[in-house]
């Protein structure tokens, strides 16, 4: 069952790759759901983009970054 208040989507995935995101979310501690979460927000991250529409700035705001 999907947690509240989070999107639900079916998503198609190669095996192989199934298996990696499993074995490391077994090695992480997290469930496979959770490692697909935590690497979409990483992935985001480094991108410059925020996983936290809330945290967005408002228009007319210059977006930050941590980089230095």
């Amino acid at each position: 069952m999907a947690s509240p208040g989070k999107k639900s989507f079916l998503l198609r995935i190669d095996p192989a790759l199934w298996a990696e995101i499993e074995r490391l979310a077994a090695q992480e501690l997290r469930s496979s759901n959770a490692q697909v979460e935590y690497l979409l927000r990483e992935s985001l991250e480094r991108r410059g983009r925020r996983a936290d529409p809330s945290a967005a700035p408002r228009a007319g705001e210059t977006p930050t970054s941590d980089r230095g």
